[in-house]
């Protein structure tokens, strides 16, 4: 369906753009090494080895040819390396429909899956990007602006914090927000370290929520369109801003309205999902060593700079995209488990909290912008007793066995 809403704008869908990096230039290398990795929990060290080898050993190739016929390096922005990983995973799918049988085949099938997946997903959320942009002509910046003068406006503060620090700090925030994926993977590797041995996947991890967050979030840029400080108070809006404010100047409390904007920018700001998918990795790196402990609390934290200091979202986004995190980890973690009264009742009073969000940005904007001493800490109270209300959970979850799993008829032998 994705693939035929870009056609029908005149551009490429996920399908073809993936279908194209197995001889193209990648535009997602570093991401389709991480998916190869995420594929090898299934396989032997042996294995990986020798999946690995292969796959540094086509991309050798793949850039001596480049080079040879002096073609360009990278298409766009697109990486020299990346094809061989591409080309391991879909090797593999063909090993374990040809040479596997049995569970053997099915696990190694699931490998591939999980690790075409994040591929996948990548792909299908650029087109989604594309589709907010050209169906939605309006935005709903000024009312988002307005409800976060509640907040202070911490993207306008972030944004000088972060120009104050200097080409440093700006290169390392920047590679943190672009290579979030892979951090993902590192911890997803970590909670799949055992698959191999143990020949099966365990019922909950990262890349579960990770790809729910990615299905669910753009359905939300649809209904609630915004493109962020940067583009609709700031030089990169150019014609299109309301005026060039951001980060030195904060907007004015005016009544808010929908503004048009271009059709090139994505609406994608309500909710962050850069936050939901760092705050994803904080949840599931807490039960690793201490250095992944320290690895997604610094993700976190770096994420959050990002998001905020480059003037890609408001602070309203980012409160909204903790709910939204914490509301879909306890509904998967429902999910495995077996659903009960506290998961039910968390999963209801998140997304409770999160739309009261949305709702109270677009018609209370101007009320929570002239009570920010009433609405901020309200704003800032609902998200923590999201928070408070998660962790009890689990907690509660940890000293209780799992709920029984729905019961199955036996089978009837037959009458002969």
């Amino acid at each position: 369906m994705l693939e035929i809403a870009a056609r029908h704008y005149g551009l490429p869908g996920p399908m073809t753009n993936q279908a194209k990096e197995v001889i193209l230039a990648p535009k997602s290398g570093p991401l389709l090494y991480a998916s190869m990795a995420l594929m090898m929990v299934v396989l032997t060290w042996r294995q990986r080895f020798i999946a690995a080898g292969i796959a540094i050993g086509i991309d050798v190739v793949f850039i001596l040819v480049r080079w040879a016929i002096d073609a360009k390096v990278a298409e766009g922005n697109g990486h020299p390396f990346g094809n061989g990983a591409l080309w391991v995973l879909l090797g593999c799918a063909v090993i374990a429909v040809t040479r596997r049988t049995g569970r053997e085949r099915v696990l190694l099938l699931k490998g591939v899956g999980l690790g075409l997946l994040l591929v996948a997903g990548r792909k299908t959320g650029d087109t989604w990007l594309l589709i907010t942009s050209k169906t939605r002509p309006t935005v709903l910046d000024q009312y988002v602006a307005t409800a976060d003068h509640a907040l202070g406006d911490p993207s306008w503060l972030a944004g000088r914090i972060v120009n104050a620090t200097g080409p440093i700090g700006t290169h390392v925030l920047d590679w943190v927000y672009i290579q979030l994926a892979v951090a993902a993977v590192a911890v997803a590797l970590y909670q799949l370290r055992n698959v191999a041995t143990e020949r099966r996947f365990p019922g909950h991890h990262l890349v579960r929520t990770f790809l729910v967050i990615g299905l669910l979030g753009p359905g939300i840029y649809m209904i609630f369109p915004v493109v962020g400080p940067i583009f609709a108070y700031g030089a990169d809006g150019g014609h299109w801003a309301v005026a060039d404010l951001w980060p030195n100047t904060p907007p004015p409390v005016d009544v808010p309205h929908h503004m048009p904007f271009d059709e090139i920018t994505p609406r994608n700001c309500m909710p962050s999902l850069h936050t939901a998918w760092a705050t994803a990795i904080f949840i599931h790196s807490r039960r690793g060593p201490r250095v992944l402990q320290f690895a997604g609390a610094f993700w976190l934290i770096a994420t959050l700079g990002a998001t905020l200091g480059f003037g890609y979202h408001y602070g309203t986004d980012i409160i909204a995209g903790v709910v939204f995190t914490l509301t879909i980890e306890t509904a998967l973690r429902s999910f495995d488990r077996g659903w009960d009264r506290s998961g039910i009742q968390l999963v209801a009073y998140g997304a409770t909290v999160f739309t009261a969000y949305l709702v109270s940005y677009r018609y209370l904007s101007m009320e929570m912008a002239e009570n920010p001493w009433v609405f901020g800490p309200l704003l800032i109270l609902a998200m923590v007793s999201v928070i408070y209300g998660y962790i009890r959970t689990t907690k509660l979850w940890e000293r209780e066995p799992k709920a029984a799993p729905a019961p199955q008829r036996e089978p009837q032998p037959e009458l002969v």
